[in-house]
C-alpha cells in the first residue's frame, strides 16, 4: 500500500497546490499564495503555518520511510481492515479537497493578506461548513496515514489537525471578521467550523 500512498499524495499535491495556483494565476494573475504569515518564531500565525509544511512533508515521507523500510508500521493498524478505510477516505478526502476548491472560486487563496479584499463565498459546500477545504483535508490525511500507519504518517495527520485549528481560529476568522464583519458574523453564527452547527461563532443565532 505504500507505493499506492504516493501516488496518491503525489497527485493530491499538484492538484490541490499546483495546479489548483496555476490555475488561480490564469484567471486572476496570482496564484493565491501568501505564504506563512506572522511574526518570524513569534506568533501563532506562523507557527499554524510552519506545522502546516511539516505536516505535508510527514505524510510525503511516510510511504518513502515505509518503502525504504527505515519505519515499520503500527501493527495496532497494520491491517486490511484500516487499509480499506483509509482507501476509502483518501480518495473521499481528495474529491472533496477539489470539489471545495472549485466552489471557491477565484476568492481560492494559501494565506491571507490583509490589505486584500475576497469575496465571501456562502454557497455550495460553504452553506454546510465553513472551511470545506480543511474539512476535506483531515480525512485525506487521515486515510493515508492508515495506508502506511506508520510514526511519520500518524505525526503528520496530528500536526495537520493542530495547524489547521490554528491557521483558521488565529489568522483566517480574525481576518474575515475584519474585513466582511457582520455579514462573516451572521454566517459564522449558522454554519460550523468543520462540521456542520459544530464551532459556531457566538452571535446572532449561533453558539460557540
Amino acid at each position: 500500500m505504500a507505493e499506492l500512498a504516493l501516488v496518491l499524495y503525489g497527485v493530491y499535491l499538484g492538484l490541490a497546490f499546483g495546479l489548483r495556483s496555476w490555475l488561480q494565476k490564469r484567471r486572476t494573475g496570482s496564484t493565491g499564495f501568501h505564504g506563512i504569515s506572522g511574526r518570524l518564531g513569534r506568533s501563532p500565525e506562523w507557527l499554524g503555518g510552519v506545522l502546516f509544511v511539516v505536516a505535508l512533508a510527514l505524510g510525503f515521507a511516510a510511504p518513502i520511510l515505509d518503502l525504504a523500510e527505515i519505519l515499520d508500521p503500527v501493527p495496532a493498524l497494520d491491517g486490511d481492515l484500516a487499509q480499506g478505510v483509509g482507501v476509502v477516505l483518501a480518495f473521499v478526502g481528495i474529491d472533496l479537497t477539489l470539489y471545495a476548491q472549485v466552489a471557491m472560486g477565484t476568492a481560492w487563496r494559501i494565506g491571507v493578506d490583509e490589505n486584500e479584499r475576497t469575496t465571501l463565498v456562502t454557497n455550495g459546500p460553504f452553506a454546510v461548513v465553513r472551511n470545506p477545504i480543511f474539512a476535506a483535508m483531515l480525512p485525506t490525511a487521515i486515510g493515508l496515514a492508515l495506508l502506511v500507519p506508520n510514526v511519520a504518517g500518524l505525526a503528520g495527520a496530528v500536526v495537520l489537525f493542530v495547524a489547521l485549528e490554528l491557521q483558521t481560529r488565529v489568522v483566517e476568522e480574525p481576518y474575515l471578521l475584519t474585513t466582511h464583519g457582520a455579514a462573516y458574523r451572521d454566517y459564522a453564527a449558522r454554519v460550523g467550523r468543520f462540521l456542520p452547527r459544530i464551532g459556531r461563532l457566538a452571535g446572532r443565532g449561533g453558539a460557540m
